[in-house]
């Protein structure tokens, strides 16, 4: 985070307040399933030995069986931990929602999974970002550098209003050296992030967690109202009552959403849909439900 930044009172009440929230949660939502749910990233090379009945043949490490003439594979260990790396959006259109706003439902999500790692004595950083990278926590264990993940996520007041999620992305893949869980918690609502998404992809677990609120798909029929771009400041009128304006907003939201989702998809990476007007609790835990049972196959 920006050196000297003073954090008052009612930032560590709030602190204490979502360390609660987020145990409860935690206990819930994972009942120890934490590690099933990243089991894929977290084994690492143990060594190579000669082919036996049964192994798997995707295992086979088919440059040493060339070499000494018959099959061999490669076997792995679990690492005894994880780095979680959450990389968090706090650009000038996460401020909106109703009846809680995009960025306070990023922070409670990132509150639990940062909890959920540091109960399995994993490691966990943060990276905050809006037209740039502003805050940077790195990964580090126990119960003390996790309060300060949240406190910095709950304290954090960005220079910018803009969003670049493919520098960030950028950024995450140059801060870790080894193999890691990256959660990316954003609207998504900005362009250029796709390439970087699928290289670090490429090199890491990342879960794409996205935030919307409703409105921004399904403007209700109020009359004539002021929009303002909350990252660039331009405004505009628009007459809600008139069908065909709604319907052309709805159009261009729809496939926004439709253009995000098909670039996670072709990044190979998970995603959860979360909204500001629903419970998350229930919708994350079906999400890594489903992994956790995919990965068992």
């Amino acid at each position: 985070m920006r050196a000297g930044r003073v954090v008052g009172p009612e930032v560590l009440r709030q602190v204490k307040l979502i360390e609660l929230r987020a145990r409860r949660l935690v206990t819930s939502l994972f009942s120890g399933e934490y590690r099933s749910v990243f089991r894929g990233q977290g084994i690492e090379f143990a060594e190579v030995r000669a082919y036996e009945a049964g192994d798997d043949y995707r295992a086979i490490d088919w440059n040493v069986s060339a070499r000494m003439g018959f099959p061999y594979v490669k076997t792995f260990e679990e690492e005894r931990e994880l780095t979680l790396l959450l990389v968090v959006d706090r650009s000038g259109s996460v401020g909106f929602g109703r009846p809680r706003a995009k960025a306070d439902v990023a922070v409670e999500v990132g509150a639990v999974l940062a909890l959920a790692a540091a109960r399995q004595n994993d490691r966990v950083g943060a990276l905050l970002f809006a037209d740039r990278v502003e805050g940077v926590v790195p990964p580090a264990k126990g119960r003390s550098h996790v309060l300060r993940v949240i406190r910095d996520l709950l304290a954090f007041v960005p220079t910018g209003k803009g969003t670049n999620l493919g520098l960030a992305l950028g950024y995450a893949g140059q801060l870790l050296r080894h193999r890691a869980i990256v959660v990316v918690i954003s609207d998504f609502r900005a362009s250029g992030w796709e390439m970087p998404l699928r290289r670090l992809a490429l090199r890491h677990e990342v879960v794409a967690i996205t935030v919307d609120d409703p409105r921004e798909f399904e403007l209700p029929d109020a009359g004539w109202i002021e929009l303002e771009d909350a990252e660039t400041g331009g405004r505009a009128l628009v007459d809600t009552s008139d069908a065909g304006a709604r319907l052309k907003l709805r159009i261009a939201a729809d496939e926004q959403r439709l253009g995000r989702e098909r670039a996670l998809k072709r990044a190979s990476v998970d995603h959860v849909a979360l909204a500001t007007d629903r419970p998350y609790a229930q919708i994350l835990h079906a999400a890594f439900a489903r992994r956790a049972r995919r990965l068992l196959r």
